[in-house]
């Protein structure tokens, strides 16, 4: 039988965002239809169902009928099919929609299996009255979520490249990370070959990127596809108040506190803002987000947050020079031009280290990545999938890729967890059947015909070697700053993390060079009025909460030098 999708006629009203309850027990469905109702029945239609799979049926009418789901709350004790269990089918017909799980106290430890499992977005205890404390906050969240992420297009923009193309992989991550949404196809695929073709262009040319007006980019730059996709690459003014050079927690935090604070303020960004924060599947220890948070949507929120408040944010621009004119303080960019401000704030964070073995970096963006390259999730199932790495960000993100790979396998050089991961992230990665953590292991080398294939690991006790297939590498390891370009300008440590505050004065003295009565300020660089925040600052805490805390402080000390001046 063939289905025949519903839509409205051309001219009439869009159907209202659907909210969704279900819950077996009437009673309780009822009061949460009535409580959602008060709430947001003028803008959302509200729609309940008693069971999982009537729920189900809902959800694929609503579909073919083109109504948008925007948030789905799910009771968990239901018979023949508990509420995890609704959740995980219902995201495959409705993947956009927000997930909430309806729970007892009891059943708290079910909640976060769903957090971590299903990835729920929240959970909401029973009882919620009053409402206006407990059910509207979490509902709020969930459809301001939805709205900023929403059931936009994905085939606004198509990119044509090959899985195992690095230049193809650094483009689809540049889109994914700066939230443009894309379509993907493969050189490979018919439709793929049809859009080379009609571009004129052949696969010397990928990627292919076709814009929403038609204008093929032929293995464009990132400035020009950020420039194609509309993110703002030029600054609007020549001099600012507040530079901040980087996007990262910590330079989010400076652009939503110096904007807030009237301050006029650019933030550059070399990438995407986010960071390594932002590449995370789920940030759970950042305080006030209690059900976690991916990285993605706590980069979107801040991202927003900064330009409501007037900040200015410049993507694909990399920083090679600062320098002090005066009393400007000067940032120049690789293309030759520049901006100058009374301040700077560096937050240019970290990067992953490159894992030195034979055939790495020949491989990368072949299967070998740094950091969690979400956008491959989908071309890991069935793979066996290696995470290199002991930290936290490891660990996020081998329970992330857990959800689409036949195995996940950790290695670590360390002869444990322990020293360097969170409990809750090591008691996840316990309870996962699909994943194992190879402590005292490294890899050696890594082979492959034009892709990764087989790794070669060593055990670092014995010496031990052994050959495995593999399909997939996603490496965590070190922090390297980056901050060459910085060398004569501020004073470094021997790692490259920038020296700040107390650790300038030697003796009593101040830095060579310093020219103001007083001491450095805590956060302040040994350029009076450029300031260091988050993990690019030497002895920081690599923390997302303490970059975000650092980022506001510097901006209270920018406002004591200015003050100043």
């Amino acid at each position: 039988m063939q289905h025949r999708t519903h839509r409205p006629p051309l001219g009439a009203p869009l159907p209202k965002p659907v909210l969704m309850t279900v819950d077996d027990d009437p009673g309780v469905s009822r009061s949460v239809a009535r409580d959602l109702r008060r709430r947001y029945g003028q803008d959302y239609r509200i729609v309940r169902a008693e069971s999982g799979a009537d729920a189900l049926d809902a959800l694929r009418e609503l579909t073919l009928r083109g109504e948008p789901v925007a948030a789905i709350l799910a009771d968990y004790r239901m018979p023949q099919m508990n509420g995890i269990e609704f959740l995980e089918q219902a995201m495959d017909v409705a993947p956009h929609a927000r997930r909430a799980l309806l729970t007892a106290y009891a059943d708290t430890d079910a909640a976060i299996q769903a957090i971590n499992v299903v990835d729920v977005d929240h959970y909401l205890l029973k009882p919620w009255d009053p409402p206006e404390e407990k059910l509207y906050p979490v509902v709020d969240a969930l459809v301001e979520t939805w709205r900023a992420v929403g059931q936009r297009p994905v085939d606004e923009i198509r990119v044509v490249g090959h899985r195992w193309s690095a230049e193809s992989f650094a483009a689809r991550d540049f889109l994914a990370r700066n939230s443009v949404p894309y379509r993907w196809y493969s050189c490979d695929d018919a439709e793929g070959a049809r859009l080379l073709d009609a571009a004129g262009a052949g696969t010397d040319d990928l990627p292919v990127i076709v814009t929403t007006d038609g204008t093929a980019l032929r293995a464009p730059s990132d400035a020009e596809i950020a420039s194609a996709c509309g993110l703002t690459v030029d600054p609007a003014g020549e001099f600012y108040d507040l530079i901040v050079i980087g996007g990262g927690p910590a330079g989010l935090g400076s652009a939503v506190y110096g904007a807030s604070e009237g301050l006029d303020t650019v933030l550059v960004e070399r990438q995407a803002t986010g960071g390594q924060a932002g590449q995370s599947s789920r940030i759970e220890n950042y305080l006030g987000f209690p059900d976690g948070v991916s990285g993605a949507q706590l980069t979107d929120r801040a991202r927003r947050q900064a330009a409501k408040f007037g900040a200015e944010v410049l993507t694909a621009r990399d920083v090679v020079a600062l320098e002090a004119r005066g009393s400007a303080r000067v940032v120049k960019f690789g293309d030759g031009t520049e901006i100058a401000a009374h301040s700077v704030v560096l937050a240019t964070g970290v990067s992953y280290r490159s894992l030195d073995a034979p055939g790495v970096a020949e491989l990368a963006g072949r299967g070998v990545f740094y950091g969690s390259a979400a956008t491959e999730a989908p071309a890991c199932a069935g793979e066996d999938v290696f995470v290199v790495g002991g930290a936290n960000s490891a660990g996020q993100a081998a329970v992330f890729f857990a959800r689409h790979a036949a195995t996940v396998t950790v290695l670590v050089r360390g002869p444990d967890l322990a020293a360097s991961m969170s409990h809750y992230l090591i008691k996840q990665l316990d309870a996962i059947d699909n994943v194992r953590v190879r402590t005292g292991t490294e890899v050696v080398e890594a082979c492959g015909d034009g892709h990764l294939q087989r790794l070669v690991l060593a055990d670092r006790s014995t010496g031990e070697r052994e050959t495995l297939d593999a399909g997939s590498m996603f490496v965590f390891i070190g922090a390297a700053p980056r901050t060459e370009w910085l060398d004569g300008v501020v004073e470094r440590d021997a790692r490259g993390f920038v020296r700040t505050g107390p650790d300038l004065v030697v003796n009593g003295s101040p830095p060579p060079g310093w020219n103001l009565d007083r001491a450095p300020y805590h956060l302040e660089s040994s350029v009076p009025g450029v300031f260091v925040a988050g993990d690019v600052r030497a002895e920081s805490v690599k923390r997302v909460a303490s970059a975000v805390g650092e980022g506001a402080m510097a901006v209270t000390l920018v406002h004591r030098y200015l003050s100043e001046q």
